[in-house]
């Protein structure tokens, strides 16, 4: 028994006694292994768009290729609008939800009262709910305010989702921004608005960008919300995507064409994006 209790203690032991090469070298090996495991899923997708409808069964035929899938995917009119749609609600959701999480994250971090507190209180509240919850009463309130199966009708819960995580970490990035220089704007006849304009917010910024794509990516993803809030007048990527399977089977080759179509614009985003995320979350 203390042979076997002892045997991690010796793992650990001997890793920590691995030269500084030899632990260059494992985790190296570590690395390639997790972006091997992340990337296999990616290739697999992209070779399946561009088999036949019948070749994604047969993996030894690896010479039958063609492009055929897109070109029927994006010949679909449904398919087009949908691109549309989740572009256009993705990059409103983010203006509009950095635009109250900005202002909301500036008062949870400068700002004590029963005002703040209760403001806090109730996003905690609410971010501590899982957002499956708000489906079903959603679907209800979107059918009687009329707004079901329309933009706002998709805006609006994706605006309160992001309001309730992204405030907490709009709070960080002014946590650590010292407030000295807007106490001295404000000693120079600026206004607590007039601050937070001309020194909070060109301070932020690069937290304000890495939050921008990461609401963008996170609305471009989103599936529940989609699904069950939306029906014909306002198809969404996603949810077409998933019309690819219905009782005559799953159509792989244009699920994955449609798959590897949407995966274009987030990895557009996150290529551009990368250096903004790394440099905000460092604030």
């Amino acid at each position: 028994m203390t042979d076997i209790a002892a045997a991690p203690a010796r793992s650990v032991g001997f890793f920590f006694a691995l030269a500084p090469r030899g632990k260059a070298v494992f985790f190296a090996l570590a690395a390639t292994a997790v972006c091997l495991l992340f990337a296999f899923p990616v290739f697999w997708l992209i070779l399946t768009s561009l088999r036949t409808g019948t070749g994604v069964y047969y993996v030894h035929r690896g010479t039958e290729f063609t492009t055929d899938n897109f070109h029927e995917v994006l010949s679909q009119e449904i398919v087009l609008r949908a691109l549309f749609n989740s572009f256009m609600i993705s990059t409103l959701a983010t203006v509009l939800s950095l635009g109250v999480t900005a202002t909301s994250g500036y008062m949870l971090s400068r700002f004590k009262g029963p005002i703040p507190n209760a403001w806090f209180s109730l996003i905690y509240i609410f971010r501590c709910v899982p957002y499956v919850a708000w489906v079903l009463p959603l679907y209800f309130v979107t059918q009687k305010l009329h707004i079901f199966d329309s933009y706002w009708g998709l805006l609006l819960p994706h605006i309160a989702v992001h309001i309730c995580f992204f405030s907490w970490i709009m709070k960080g990035f002014f946590d650590g921004i010292d407030p000295s220089m807007e106490y001295a704007a404000m000693i120079d006849g600026c206004s607590r608005w007039g601050a937070f304009w001309r020194v909070a917010m060109p301070a932020a910024v690069p937290g304000l960008t890495a939050l921008a794509i990461l609401c963008w990516l996170y609305t471009w993803n989103e599936f529940l919300f989609a699904l069950i809030l939306t029906a014909h007048e306002t198809p969404i990527l996603t949810v077409v995507m998933a019309q690819f399977v219905h009782e005559l089977g799953m159509e792989w080759h244009l699920m994955s064409a449609t798959a590897v179509i949407a995966l274009v614009p987030a990895l557009i985003v996150t290529l551009f994006g990368q250096r903004y995320v790394i440099r905000g979350l460092r604030i």
